[in-house]
C-alpha cells in the first residue's frame, strides 16, 4: 500500500471535551429533529464552548489539525485549482457533468463551468434562481433543478413564502441548456413536499425524474401526511413544457397515519422517522435503484420506471441516524449508504462520536432477482479527527471506475475529500485525501465539500463556502480510470462505466 503523507505531520490528538460529549448525547437522544438534513437557506453558524475553542486552537498549535483554511492532502493527490464563488453567494450544493462542462448547484441558482482545461476552469454562465437546495442534473439539452424551500411562485424571481399558504410552490424547474451561455427556463412541475433531491431515469423519448422529498405536515396544503413514496415526473424530450407528475409510487405501505417506514423515536431514539426519501441512486443498466430514505435503506426494481418495486428494506437503529445517499459498486453486488448524523451542521468526525456513526455503511447484495437482500458488512469513516468547530459527516460521492476494484471518492463537508476502497466489503480503507483546516477556530461555521465526484480523470468538489475545487489523484490503484472518457455524468444516475463508455473515447 502506498503510504500517505501530508504537508506536515497530523496526529489529530483532539482532547475529549465535556461539551463535545454533551453534543453527542444530544445527537443520540433528540430523535428525528436531530437529523434534519443539509444546511438551511442561511449558512450554519453556531458558538462553541470556550473549552472547545481552546482545544481547537491547541490542536492547531500542536500540528494535530491544519490551521484555519490551511490545505493538506496525501502525496497522491494534487490540488489543481479553486474557483471561488462569484455572483451566486449562497450555499454551494450538487454537481453534474456533460462533455467539457460542469454544472454546479447553489442555493441562489446554478453556475456552468467550462472544464476543458481542468486546471483552469472558466465560468460560462451564472443563473440566479433562488430555491434551496437547487440540486442539479442534466440530460441532453435539459437541465433539472430541485426546489425544496417554499416559494411565492415557480419563477426565478420568487420570494420565500410559508408552506402553510396554498399558493406556495416547491418542485422541479426545467431549463433548456442548448446555449450554455444563456440557459432558458422552459417548465416547472410542482411536487408534493417539494424536491429536496431528484434522480434522472433517462430514456430515448422521455426523461423520468424521481423526486425525493419528506417531512409532511397537516398544516401544509401541498405536503400532507402520509408522505410514504416519491413523485415520478415524466418529461417528453421534444416538449419539456408538457412535463407532469405521472405517478406517486408508495414505497413504505402501512396502516398508520405515516405509512410503514421507520417510526423513529421514541421506538428508535436518535433515528429519523421515515416520511419519504432523501436521495435515490439508479443503475439503469441493471434496472436497479437504491434509496436512502431517512430511517430506511431500500433496494428496488425499476424495470417499469413509473412503477418501481421494492425488493428489500433495511434499518440500522443502532448507528444510523439519517439515511442520506447511496452508491452501487460496478458489479451491482454492493451498495454504500451514507448516514448524515447531525444533518451536516454538526461536528461528528471526532473521538466522542466514534467510527461507526456519521459514517458509510457497506452492504453486500446477495441472492438473485426478487429474492435479493441487503446484508450489512462494515462501516467506513475518515480516520482523521476534525475539530469541534468543523461540521463533518459522510456526504455525496461517486465511484472511480477501475476494473476489479471498488473505489470511490466522497465529500465529508469540512472533513474534506476522501478516496477509499471497499473491494473487501468487510475491510474498507482510505487511500487518499484532501482537506482544509477549519473555517474558524472559535465558531462552528458551515462549510466544506458538499459533493466530490470523479469525472474524466479529475475529482471535482463543490465546497459550500469556498467554491469549486479541482483535484488530480495519481495512484496505481486508480490510474486505469484516467483512460475512460464520459459524455455525461449525473452521479445519482449511475452509469455502467465499462459498457456505456467502452471502447475508450479519446
Amino acid at each position: 500500500m502506498t503510504p500517505l503523507h501530508t504537508t506536515r505531520v497530523r496526529r489529530r490528538r483532539l482532547g475529549v471535551a465535556t461539551a463535545a460529549a454533551g453534543l453527542l448525547a444530544a445527537l443520540l437522544t433528540a430523535g428525528p429533529a436531530a437529523a434534519v438534513p443539509d444546511p438551511g437557506d442561511s449558512p450554519v453558524r453556531q458558538d462553541v464552548t470556550a473549552r472547545q475553542a481552546a482545544d481547537t486552537r491547541a490542536a492547531i498549535a500542536a500540528g494535530d489539525i491544519p490551521d484555519v483554511d490551511e490545505v493538506v492532502h496525501s502525496d497522491n493527490i494534487e490540488h489543481l485549482a479553486t474557483i471561488p464563488k462569484d455572483a451566486l453567494k449562497g450555499t454551494n450544493s450538487d454537481l453534474a457533468f456533460q462533455g467539457r462542462y460542469a454544472y454546479a448547484g447553489n442555493y441562489d441558482g446554478f453556475r456552468i463551468f467550462d472544464i476543458g482545461d481542468p486546471a483552469s476552469p472558466r465560468t460560462v454562465a451564472q443563473v440566479l434562481c433562488p430555491g434551496s437546495q437547487n440540486d442539479v442534473s442534466v440530460s441532453g439539452d435539459l437541465l433539472f433543478l430541485s426546489t425544496d424551500s417554499s416559494r411565492s411562485d415557480d419563477s426565478c424571481s420568487s420570494t420565500t413564502q410559508p408552506a402553510t399558504e396554498k399558493s406556495s410552490w416547491e418542485g422541479v424547474k426545467i431549463f433548456d441548456i442548448s446555449d450554455k451561455r444563456s440557459p432558458r427556463y422552459v417548465a416547472s412541475v410542482e411536487t408534493a413536499c417539494g424536491s429536496h433531491t431528484h434522480t434522472l431515469v433517462p430514456e430515448r423519448r422521455n426523461v423520468y425524474v424521481y423526486v425525493s422529498s419528506y417531512s409532511p405536515n397537516a398544516a401544509f396544503p401541498d405536503c400532507q401526511p402520509p408522505h410514504d413514496g416519491i413523485s415520478v415526473i415524466k418529461v417528453p424530450r421534444a416538449a419539456p413544457e408538457r412535463a407532469r407528475v405521472a405517478a406517486f409510487p408508495v414505497l413504505f405501505p402501512g396502516d398508520g397515519p405515516d405509512g410503514g417506514g421507520n417510526p423513529g423515536g421514541p421506538a428508535n431514539p436518535g433515528v429519523a422517522k421515515t416520511t419519504g426519501c432523501h436521495d435515490i441512486t439508479v443503475l439503469p443498466a441493471k434496472d436497479l435503484a437504491a434509496g436512502a430514505c431517512m430511517g430506511d435503506g431500500i433496494l428496488f426494481d425499476i424495470r417499469n420506471p413509473e412503477r418501481p418495486r421494492v425488493i428489500d428494506r433495511v434499518q440500522d437503529n443502532v448507528n444510523f441516524a439519517f439515511w442520506h445517499s447511496a452508491t452501487f459498486n460496478q458489479r451491482a453486488d454492493k451498495v454504500v449508504f451514507t448516514d448524515e448524523l447531525g444533518g451536516g451542521g454538526a461536528a461528528t468526525c471526532n473521538a466522542e462520536v466514534g467510527p461507526d456513526r456519521g459514517a458509510d455503511g457497506v452492504y453486500d447484495i446477495v441472492g438473485r432477482g426478487a429474492k435479493r437482500k441487503l446484508v450489512f458488512r462494515s462501516y467506513f469513516k475518515i480516520p482523521r479527527h476534525q475539530a469541534d468547530t468543523e461540521n463533518c459527516v459522510a456526504h455525496n460521492g461517486s465511484l472511480i471506475p477501475v476494473p476489479g476494484r471498488d473505489i470511490m471518492v466522497q465529500a465529508w463537508y469540512q472533513g474534506g475529500v476522501s478516496v477509499w476502497e471497499f473491494t473487501d466489503s468487510r475491510r474498507p480503507r482510505e487511500i487518499a485525501y484532501f482537506e482544509r483546516g477549519p473555517l474558524s477556530a472559535d465558531t462552528l461555521r458551515g462549510g466544506g465539500s458538499w459533493s466530490a465526484y470523479y469525472y474524466n480523470g479529475h475529482v471535482y468538489s463543490n465546497d459550500i463556502a469556498k467554491g469549486l475545487d479541482v483535484l488530480r489523484i495519481d495512484d496505481r490503484r486508480t490510474d486505469w480510470a484516467k483512460r475512460l472518457r464520459m459524455d455525461e455524468l449525473n452521479v445519482q444516475t449511475q452509469p455502467d462505466y465499462f459498457r456505456d463508455f467502452f471502447p475508450f473515447r479519446g
